[in-house]
C-alpha cells in the first residue's frame, strides 16, 4: 500500500543579495494551486508485522531499521522537541542533548551518554518550543523564537551540566534572527534551519558558522518535505523527520544531496511512527526523539504510537535508500 503527498507551489521573492550580505532575514511568499498528483512524492506505507515499540507498526522498512535506545527523562512535566550531538563534552566523552519545554516554564536541555544510556544531568534555559538543538565550533544552538537561533557557549553549558539540580544557562546575545528555526542541525561549520509547514513544503537555508557563534546565510535555499520537525545531515544525504498529529504516522524521508528541488532529487520515503520529532547522528547512527510519550500525548486514546525512548538506527542503513 501506497500513498502520495502533493504541494502546493513556492514563488521565492529572492532579492536576496542585501539581506544576506547583512546576515538578514528572508522573506519567502508562498502562492499558487498545489501541484499535480503526477508531482507528488510517494511514500512507503508496507506495515511490519512484529515490530518494538508500542502501538501499530508504522512500516517494514523503518522496523527492520530502527531499534529502541536510550529511555527520555521527565516526560511526566516536559515534552521532548530537538536533538543533537556532542562530541568530546568532557574529556573524550560525548552527548546527546535533547531540549523538553512546557509551555509557560523554562525548557531543559537532557544530556545523555550514549555509551550508557543514562542521564548526565540537564540545565533550564529561557522558555522555548526548542525545536532543534546542535553544537558546533565551541557553541550550542538553539530554536529560541519562531524565527530565531540562540546560542550558549559550550564552556559554560558544560560546567552547568556537570553540576547537581537544574542550573539556568543564559544565552549569549540576542537572538539571531533566520527565515525558519523549526528545526535545526549542523554538519562541519555549517548550520542548517528551516521552516515547520503543515499545508506543503517549505525552505530551509545553510548558514556557515564562525568562531563567536555569528551566522552568515549562504544565498541558496532547499525545498524540505511537508510538516519537517527534524533533520540529519551527512556528507552526502539529508534525513527528514516529519510529523503532525497524535492519531498519524510520521514519514522519514532520506534525500541525496545536490538538488534543492524535492522533485528533481533522488529521495526514499517511508513512515515512521507517530510524533517523531528530531533526529541526529552519533558513532555511525541516527538517534530519532518522539514527543508521544511525554504527559500531554501518552493517555490519549488518539496517540497512535506511545513512545518514551529514543529511536536508533544505522546511518547506512538509511542512506543506502537513496
Amino acid at each position: 500500500m501506497r500513498f502520495t503527498m502533493t504541494r502546493p507551489r513556492l514563488a521565492l521573492t529572492l532579492g536576496l543579495a542585501g539581506a544576506l550580505a547583512a546576515g538578514g532575514a528572508i522573506t519567502v511568499a508562498v502562492k499558487g494551486p498545489a501541484r499535480s498528483a503526477d508531482a507528488a512524492i510517494s511514500c512507503d506505507t508496507k506495515a511490519g508485522g512484529a515490530h518494538f515499540y508500542d502501538g501499530p507498526s508504522a512500516s517494514k522498512k523503518y522496523d527492520s531499521r530502527f531499534s529502541n535506545s536510550a529511555a527520555l527523562p521527565k516526560l511526566g512535566t516536559h515534552v521532548p522537541q530537538g536533538i543533537g550531538t556532542w562530541w568530546n563534552w568532557s574529556g573524550s566523552k560525548n552527548l546527546l542533548l535533547v531540549t523538553m519545554y512546557h509551555k509557560g516554564q523554562n525548557s531543559l536541555i537532557v544530556g545523555i551518554d550514549p555509551a550508557t544510556n543514562k542521564v548526565v544531568g540537564d540545565v533550564a534555559i529561557a522558555e522555548t518550543h526548542g525545536g532543534g538543538i546542535t553544537t558546533s565550533k565551541g557553541w550550542a544552538f538553539v530554536q529560541g523564537s519562531t524565527n530565531g537561533i540562540r546560542k550558549y557557549k559550550l564552556s559554560t553549558l558544560a560546567a552547568a551540566m556537570k553540576k547537581s539540580g537544574t542550573p539556568y544557562v543564559k544565552a549569549v546575545g540576542s537572538e539571531r534572527k533566520v527565515y525558519g528555526a523549526s528545526f535545526l542541525t549542523s554538519y562541519g561549520d555549517s548550520l542548517w534551519s528551516g521552516k515547520f509547514n503543515d499545508k506543503g513544503r517549505d525552505k530551509m537555508y545553510e548558514y556557515k558558522i564562525a568562531a563567536n557563534g555569528n551566522l552568515t546565510t549562504v544565498n541558496r535555499a532547499w525545498e524540505i518535505p511537508t510538516k519537517t520537525q527534524g533533520l540529519l545531515v551527512t556528507k552526502t544525504h539529508f534525513v527528514y523527520s516529519t510529523s503532525y498529529g497524535r492519531d498519524k504516522l510520521s514519514n522519514l524521508y532520506v534525500v541525496r544531496r545536490g538538488q534543492t528541488d524535492l522533485d528533481k532529487a533522488k529521495l526514499s520515503c517511508f513512515r515512521a511512527p507517530s510524533m517523531s520529532e528530531g533526529i541526529t547522528e552519533f558513532g555511525g547512527r541516527a538517534y530519532l526523539v518522539f514527543e508521544s510519550g511525554s504527559y500531554p500525548y501518552r493517555s490519549d486514546p488518539r496517540t497512535k504510537n506511545v513512545i518514551t525512548r529514543l529511536h536508533k538506527a544505522t546511518i547506512s542503513s538509511l542512506t543506502s535508500l537513496a
